[in-house]
């Protein structure tokens, strides 16, 4: 009895305590006004997508095929939307929906779970609902209007066109092994190619797989072998297929003339495994090192190089033209090797990862910038460096208290490392309005950022970080060797060791063919302090920068950029922009022609001229104070916040936070809360020559994470 009291008292206080002075977000129309400091069609605009401009890879990047000399960041709005988080909208619906995407900076969209949209509550195979299709078609027809290319998933959906199933969002099905392992599934994946892709889109007049506005198609989404194994292992489906089993079985037939010719490489097999009979069995423990996983490996980037050029064959003959990734995940050095033979290398990473929407569910409540950004490494590490490389997948998540951090660090280090594209992952990243009757919609949930402000103001800043592109890329470029497969072992899940991956912070990375130069082939005969000792020997990196790194801080080349993870503190200075994500201030933080003096709650804070000018000299700056938020209602199971109970319900509740700060300037000045709708409100302070101020995010009009400061 005692203990259930003591756990009520827990869930009570959890419930309450930490909402009491936090603030009810009071909008609810989310579409930004025209003209508005949250209108970005004008700073950063999006032009026409024709046969004469559209996107191209020029030199191992995108760039408009207008000017292929001038790369062209992706900032991407990733479009997953089920029936339970409202499905694709209706016309009227999709044209204030594009022209809000283009008004929030973003000009590519990223189509994700088609097929399970169009398939959904359909008995039939391949019976795909017209009603959806139309309003496919008719959302693809209002992105190229307002500018906004196009990325589709070839399959999202591992049950893919089979009719009869309702866990199409489940990562349930036999589809992508099938289509790396069997002829049956690569003709169930042409079929919906063509049925999708193929098929004309009346509202543009030609199919969209001849339409310049699609840039990228991703052959399958998380389509890997050793991946899908875990996701079928995860639902009971055992460590591996049995159609697996026997593909590595014919394929090791093929490899060794006979069982001893195996077991002399493997060093032995168990009793009664033979070759000739195919009865080698694989582990039941993935992760434990093993005499076959070489050869299993192997294996795997055959089948998957194999597959890889077979679907590419497939579109180039539908006359696809455009850009193609796959294998989006996984990022071991297997799947590395499977991606080196692509036009584009996609990848998918998170941070303090969610099982999912039930009660149970848990985070860490860790920082990322504590953590040495190692979400942000690990993708780093896996971009192959002469070919263009886009995330189709991030998200630090919701309800992690430190996930203000990702609308920094996340697009300022994309950018310093040279990235092509980031889609910070979402139900669509904006919404038009609080309160839509889906299940989806009555509250924040984690990988969907549309109603979350700590995540909606990361995306505005990352617009101006990435895409404006205030951060400068690297003068530096760091090569991890890789030396055809003799870097593989007999672990199946090798990633790169984690210490190199921290020269991330220094320079550009990444990996490329050889094995000497940079971070050599032989990752055990190296470290981060060989390379950085190397990198200083060669004059590439100062003797100080090498002093600052020992000491916890580490700031890049172009001197933008300062981490801390000790502190949990990154900066960022530019020209244009400057920002900081923090958890505590020991002091004053100076930030170019701006002083972060104190905060009374961890969060994020930067400014960002909105006008042609440097920040110092700008008549419209756009400042962002992003803390936390919660749903009402939200309550854990324990004081840390680490497990859900309920996930509560709108109105959104915004932490209350005070930040003191200067910006440098001359002239009159006001400052006014801005909208989560863009919607300027009564100026809340004045002044003449540098702003002072104490700033405070609950506003007489409500809460709120932005501000514009405007000078005469």
């Amino acid at each position: 009895m005692r203990s259930v009291l003591a756990l009520a008292l827990v869930l009570l206080g959890t419930a309450g305590a930490w909402a009491q002075d936090w603030a009810p977000v009071r909008e609810i129309n989310l579409e930004v006004a025209p003209g508005s400091p949250l209108d970005f069609s004008t700073i950063l605009p999006n032009g026409v997508i024709n046969d004469s401009r559209h996107l191209v890879i020029s030199e191992g990047r995108f760039a408009m095929s207008d000017t292929p000399d001038q790369p062209e960041p992706l900032m991407c709005a990733s479009l997953g939307w089920s029936p339970a988080s409202g499905g694709f909208p209706d016309h009227a619906d999709a044209d204030r929906y594009a022209r809000q995407l283009a008004m929030h900076g973003y000009n590519i969209a990223r189509f994700h779970f088609v097929e399970a949209a169009l398939m959904a509550d359909r008995d039939t195979d391949f019976d795909f609902n017209p009603e959806i299709l139309d309003r496919v078609h008719y959302l693809m027809a209002a992105l190229k209007r307002e500018g906004i290319s196009w990325i589709m998933d070839g399959v999202t959906s591992a049950r893919g066109g089979d009719g009869g199933f309702d866990d199409r969002w489940d990562s349930v099905g036999p589809l992508k092994q099938s289509i790396l392992l069997e002829p049956d599934g690569i003709v169930h994946w042409t079929r919906l190619q063509q049925m999708i892709l193929g098929a004309d889109n009346p509202y543009t007049g030609i199919a969209p797989i001849r339409d310049p506005a699609l840039a990228l198609i991703v052959l399958v989404n998380e389509g890997s072998l050793e991946f899908d194994s875990i996701i079928g292992e995860n639902h009971g489906d055992g460590t591996y297929s049995p159609l697996l089993l026997k593909r590595f079985n014919e394929w090791l037939a093929r490899r060794y003339a006979n069982t001893a010719a195996l077991a002399e490489a493997w060093g032995g097999l168990p009793p009664g495994q033979s070759l000739e009979a195919g009865t080698i069995t694989l582990p039941t423990y993935r992760y434990d090192a093993w005499a076959g996983n070489r050869d299993l490996q192997l294996f795997e980037i055959e089948t998957e190089t194999i597959g890889t050029a077979n679907m590419t064959a497939i579109l180039r003959s539908m006359g696809y033209q455009g850009a193609i990734s796959n294998y989006n995940n996984w990022p071991t050095l297997q799947g590395s090797i499977s991606r080196r033979d692509l036009d584009t290398v996609t990848m998918n990473v998170y941070f303090d990862w969610v099982s999912g929407y039930n009660a149970g569910a848990r985070i860490e409540q860790k920082s990322s910038i504590g953590d040495g950004l190692s979400y942000i490494r690990v993708a780093a590490a896996t971009r192959w460096l002469d070919k263009p490389f886009l995330i189709t997948e991030y998200d630090h998540l919701f309800w992690n208290k430190y996930r203000y951090e990702a609308g920094l660090a996340f697009p300022a280090y994309a950018a310093f490392q040279g990235w092509d594209g980031i889609c910070r992952h979402a139900h669509g990243p904006i919404a038009l309005r609080y309160g839509e009757d889906f299940p989806h919609k009555k509250s924040m949930l984690p990988y969907a950022i549309a109603l979350d402000p700590v995540g909606r103001a990361g995306e505005t800043l990352a617009a101006l970080l990435f895409r404006r592109g205030d951060v400068a890329k690297s003068g530096l470029t760091i090569p991890f060797r890789i030396d055809g497969d003799k870097g593989l072992n007999d672990y199946v899940a090798t990633q790169e060791p984690e210490g190199p991956t921290g020269l991330m912070a220094l320079g550009a990375i990444g990996l490329a063919p050889g094995s000497v130069g940079g971070v050599p082939a032989d990752r055990s005969s190296t470290s981060f302090g060989d390379v950085l000792e190397q990198l200083v020997r060669g004059g590439a990196v100062d003797r100080a920068t090498a002093n600052e790194v020992a000491q916890g801080a580490f700031n890049t080349d172009t001197g933008e950029i300062g981490v801390f993870p000790d502190k949990r503190l990154m900066q960022v200075v530019t020209a244009k922009t400057v920002a900081a994500a923090f958890d505590t201030l020991d002091g004053a933080l100076t930030l170019g022609s701006a002083t972060l003096r104190s905060s009374s709650t961890p969060g994020l804070f930067a400014l960002s001229a909105l006008d042609d000018a440097d920040l110092a000299d700008s008549k419209r700056v756009l400042v962002i104070f992003a803390t936390d938020a919660r749903n009402s209602g939200m309550r854990f199971a324990d004081a840390e916040a680490k497990e859900i109970v309920d996930f509560g319900q709108l109105p959104v509740l915004i932490e209350p936070g005070t930040v003191n700060f200067t910006l440098a300037g001359e002239g009159r000045w006001t400052i006014a809360p801005v909208g989560l709708d863009g919607v300027v409100g009564t100026v809340v302070a004045s002044g003449t020559g540098p702003v002072d101020l104490s700033l405070s995010n609950v506003t007489p009009n409500g809460p709120t994470t932005y501000f514009v400061i405007e000078r005469d």
